[in-house]
């Protein structure tokens, strides 16, 4: 259940760019909404060497 409401709590990221203040909100709004994206797949990246090297292939 928390999942879920996690999930319909995402930020409409379109509508905070249109009432942005100025060009930098924008550039940080955009920034903060791939850049958890980017460190998920950098850690399964990690983990995916990680468990390569330990298996010697």
């Amino acid at each position: 259940m928390k999942l879920l409401t996690i999930l319909l709590q995402q930020p409409d990221i379109e509508k905070k760019i249109e009432e942005a203040p100025d060009s930098a909100y924008e550039i940080g709004v955009v920034i903060g909404s791939y850049l958890p994206f980017v460190v998920l797949v950098f850690i399964a990246y990690l983990i995916y060497h990680y468990n390569k090297k330990r298996r010697g292939s």
